[in-house]
């Protein structure tokens, strides 16, 4: 059972590229959903920004860092004072930054990956949270990786940190359900996105492109499990590509 977007608000972090850039787009051409949309690249935010509105979409947007929580004290507080509710919020954000043996990991590097990755999601639920109980209703959708599920080599402290955000989204949704909020897992696999050009020690994935996963497809999936009537939740897609070898999982 699903449902028309339309009229419904959606928060969405990491605009600039990828997942939710792809994300944010299908929503505007679609239903025209009335987007909230951050980016730390401001000239990425703008291209997605002017992607949406040409689509129907009534968005806001900021320049916006979400390792720091007045980013999503300014989203929240913007949110409300355009739409008067909140739908979805969908962190996207995050990043590899350096992948490396252990040992060539500084302490700052590892903070960084962690603080982007984990300490970002936890404090974008933490402040959108008393919003959704008030409301009765929502869906927050976190993004983790195949990482959490899987190990290579050099991704320590990244796996580390999706598997914390593993962790918190399925007890966040332990906590919310009861209050009629959806709490939602992604996991992907690799996918050649703006990914690789933003981490060090990361190179484009060699493969057969045609059947590796895109943009599009976490797109679509967010999309269904937003679309869900109310009472139905996914709590966890795994979206991985026919290209990637992710076995025993």
């Amino acid at each position: 059972m699903a449902e028309s977007l339309r009229g419904k608000v959606a928060v969405i972090t990491g605009v600039g590229s990828g997942f939710a850039k792809a994300t944010a787009e299908l929503f505007a051409r679609t239903d025209q959903v009335s987007l909230v949309l951050i980016d730390i690249n401001e000239q990425a935010l703008k291209a997605t920004v002017d992607a949406c509105e040409a689509a129907g979409s009534k968005v806001v947007s900021f320049v916006g860092d979400v390792t720091r929580p007045e980013t999503f004290e300014r989203a929240l507080k913007e949110t409300l004072a355009a739409f008067g509710k909140v739908d979805f919020l969908i962190n996207y954000a995050g990043g590899a930054v350096k992948v490396a043996p252990i040992e060539e990991m500084d302490d700052a590097v590892n903070r960084k990956i962690i603080d982007l990755n984990l300490t970002s999601v936890i404090m974008s639920c933490r402040t959108f949270t008393p919003q959704f109980k008030r409301q009765g209703f929502g869906k927050i959708i976190n993004v983790s990786s195949a990482c959490d599920r899987r190990s290579w080599p050099g991704w320590s402290v990244y796996s580390a940190a999706k598997a914390g955000v593993n962790a918190f989204t399925k007890c966040l949704y332990t906590e919310l359900r009861p209050h009629g909020i959806a709490v939602t897992l992604l996991v992907p696999g690799g996918s050649n996105t703006g990914f690789q050009g933003a981490a060090q020690g990361v190179n484009k994935f060699e493969w057969d492109e045609s059947l590796a996963v895109r943009p599009e497809h976490f797109a679509d999936m967010v999309y269904q499990a937003c679309a869900l009537t109310k009472g139905g939740c996914v709590s966890e897609m795994l979206v991985y590509g026919l290209a990637q070898d992710v076995s025993g999982f």
